[in-house]
């Protein structure tokens, strides 16, 4: 059993909403999210999986918390055009949080996405982060690369954002499954706005037990998968990307999935 509590807080501290019950919480906030609005999520048991909807607009999330509290910040302005224009929206919001149950957790799943992933260290699991994010603007940053929307026709506004590079050639990106994971498939949907867009010829999957893998990729707008087996893996790095020969030097990623079970 956990004690689960959901906190509407304005950015001035105040509660607009809570709500607590045991394993599961159903919460509907009536209210016009503000700036500054946070919705906190609370647990008596970290260490454990839940499934988390923050918003009716946007899938269920799968995780892992590590922690008794995880802070989600309602995205406003710059940081909302990389979301569906109608989460957070609107003057009735449906946010729930619950154990997971134990057929979720032996299940053969996507294990790298996490839509409700944010920057920092949140206790939030899996979590994506970067040593460059285009601009800093909230449509290249790396959790893009997890929310589990996969269209890349195009760069930009939902449903085009992407983990974009900055044209630097030692881009890398950070997958923390915050425990341990065994998995059997690794797929990349490299960015396919061409031509403005460049691609990556071979990149480099780093694993937490010290292997590596090459990966091998040609222009495409259709998903890169590779059968790379690994157990007990509790992050991977992808990195040393090499861009086509190509006029383009925007070269990005719009999802990495990684396919497999719980250790």
């Amino acid at each position: 059993m956990a004690v689960l509590k959901i906190t509407v807080i304005s950015g001035q501290g105040d509660v607009k909403c809570r709500l607590e019950e045991e394993n599961q919480a159903v919460m509907v906030y009536e209210g016009v999210y503000e700036p500054g609005d946070q919705i906190l999520f609370e647990t008596d048991t970290p260490d454990t999986y839940y499934v988390i909807r923050i918003d009716a607009s946007m899938d269920e999330s799968y995780v892992y918390l590590t922690k008794q509290q995880v802070m989600y910040r309602i995205p406003f302005g710059e940081k909302k055009v990389s979301y569906n224009p109608a989460a957070f929206s609107g003057e009735r919001h449906y946010i729930t949080m619950r154990l997971a149950e134990e057929y979720e957790n032996r299940a053969y799943r996507n294990l790298a996405k996490n839509v409700m992933d944010q920057h920092g260290d949140t206790g939030c699991f899996p979590h994506a982060q970067a040593n460059v994010e285009t601009r800093g603007e909230a449509v290249f940053a790396a959790r893009n690369a997890i929310d589990g929307v996969v269209a890349n026709a195009s760069h930009g506004e939902w449903p085009y954002e992407s983990w974009g590079i900055n044209r630097q050639d030692d881009a890398e990106l950070l997958l923390d499954f915050g425990r341990r994971v065994d998995f059997d498939r690794v797929v990349l949907w490299t960015r396919a706005d061409f031509p403005h867009d460049n691609w990556w010829v071979q990149a480099t999957l780093t694993f937490s037990d010290g292997t590596e893998e090459i990966l091998e990729m040609d222009k495409s707008d259709k998903p890169h998968s590779f059968a790379i087996s690994r157990k007990g893996i509790s992050w991977m790095r992808l990195s040393h990307l090499i861009k086509a020969d190509d006029p383009s030097p925007f070269p990005a990623l719009t999802q990495i999935e990684v396919y497999g079970t719980n250790s």
